[in-house]
């Protein structure tokens, strides 16, 4: 599915925002579609078509966003179920990363946009950004290597809004509750450099740098956590690969994020 060119309804800052990354990321381009299945599986078709120039691809409306372990991230949808443009920031950015540990990006990348937003937000292990106990939004990383050289497409989701018929196992919250004047073109201008600058420093020195800063917005630290692979304990942070520590009856253990996921008991209710 290749989308639809951009409603002319929200005016996003595509030359401004080239301009300001173009340092960053020299030939990095940015395109902004109506709607699309979803920007990481444009970005990838793309990439498998020869397309390996950087690009940030923004969709007002995604009909088939997809989460981490398959799961579904759709943009909200109006009363009549269809896509619901600008309730949410929905994009991806996919560049050549030659770094051979990609350990703890998505961690990094969730700091990047942390920091850029709100001291408030509180960042869940391995990919999500909370606050208040619920969450704002998701990150996912997907890899594709074209000959020698390896690309990265790094999908970001955001909630302005909370949805509608908000999952009461997991409450969504949206960033206008924190920065009621922000939409969705101000929203990308807040989050697209700093995203860009974690990128360019991680690949130089992976995610050990930010380990720290990783550590304070933590919402598992010292929480009851169970594991999908039957593991269960508490958290105790990550480790310099960005691997979740975890305390159990024999010992502190690690989890990686490609083997299992993680969530608090039920009965444990996140910050």
């Amino acid at each position: 599915m290749s989308g639809l060119p951009h409603s002319n309804a929200v005016a996003w800052p595509v030359e401004d925002l080239q301009r300001a990354l173009e340092p960053l990321l020299a030939g990095i381009t940015m395109e902004v579609m109506a709607e699309v299945d979803s920007t990481n599986s444009e970005l990838m078709r793309r990439i498998r078509q020869g397309q390996h120039a950087p690009l940030l691809l923004v969709a007002e409306r995604q009909s088939a966003g997809r989460g981490r372990q398959g799961r579904s991230w759709l943009s909200h949808t109006d009363p009549q179920g269809q896509p619901h443009a600008h309730a949410s920031l929905t994009f991806s950015l996919g560049l050549p990363l030659q770094r051979n540990d990609l350990s703890g990006l998505s961690l990094a990348v969730g700091v990047a946009l942390a920091d850029a937003l709100h001291p408030a937000i509180g960042l869940k292990w391995p990919n999500d950004l909370w606050w208040d106990g619920r969450k704002l939004g998701g990150i996912l990383i997907e890899t594709a290597n074209q000959g020698a050289h390896r690309f990265v497409v790094i999908g970001a989701g955001l909630n302005l809004s909370p949805p509608p018929g908000n999952d009461l196992r997991n409450p969504a919250a949206g960033l206008q509750q924190l920065l009621p004047d922000l939409d969705a073109p101000a929203l990308l201008t807040h989050v697209v450099r700093p995203l860009v600058q974690a990128l360019v420093r991680f690949e130089a020195g992976g995610f050990a740098p930010v380990q720290a800063a990783f550590a304070k917005r933590d919402v598992l630290l010292g929480k009851p956590l169970d594991c999908s692979d039957g593991r269960s304990g508490t958290g105790a942070g990550v480790d310099a690969r960005g691997a979740l520590l975890l305390h159990t009856a024999h010992g502190l253990e690690t989890v990686v994020s490609d083997e299992v996921s993680v969530r608090p008991f039920p009965h444990h209710a996140l910050p």
